[in-house]
């Protein structure tokens, strides 16, 4: 049990879904179609194949831990800049059913990323694969909870703390994409 606590907290930490709070709300307000369902099962499957496959997976493609972390990197820095300069760079397509902004850029990059899925293969090396299959049960129940508040968190902060949030998560994801991005070039 003290295993599945202790991987728990090391993957709540990482994934940030606190953190990511203002980045969907404002997401949200923007017009993504967020389906809480669809990012929770996706992140988890996503989290679950890597850590079965991950190595392997990248291998396959010829893809370091290095490459998809700068990757990913890449892809958190422009939501940065979205949230930033109130610009939108992940556009959906008119007329089609909207569940891909639910996928990319949320359940990846954002919940199941590359910070997400370097840290679950690392945690195999001090760690049994039931404890951190527990633990991503765990993080996946927080995920949808929180996903399925989002309307009510929202309603629950003014206009003014909202945009300050975003403004301010914007400017750390920008910093997490440039730290990502240096420690893996």
């Amino acid at each position: 049990m003290a295993a599945v606590l202790s991987v728990t907290v090391i993957l709540f930490s990482v994934i940030d879904m606190l953190g990511n709070i203002p980045i969907l709300i404002n997401m949200k307000k923007e017009g993504m179609q967020i389906t809480p369902s669809v990012v929770t099962l996706v992140a988890t499957a996503i989290m679950v194949a890597f850590l079965f496959f991950g190595s392997s997976i990248l291998a396959l493609f010829g893809v370091d831990i290095s490459s998809f972390a700068l990757a990913g990197s890449l892809i958190i820095f422009f939501i940065g800049l979205e949230m930033i300069l109130g610009i939108e760079l992940f556009k959906e397509e008119p007329g089609e059913e909207n569940l891909s902004g639910s996928i990319v850029p949320i359940a990846f990059p954002l919940l199941a990323g590359a910070g997400t899925l370097t840290t679950i293969l690392s945690l195999k090396s001090d760690y049994d694969t039931l404890s951190i299959l527990m633990a991503i049960g765990i993080n996946a129940v927080i995920i949808f909870t929180l996903l399925n508040s989002l309307d009510w968190l929202s309603g629950k902060m003014s206009p003014q703390v909202t945009v300050t949030l975003r403004k301010v998560f914007g400017i750390i994801l920008l910093a997490i994409a440039i730290q990502i991005a240096k420690n893996n070039i």
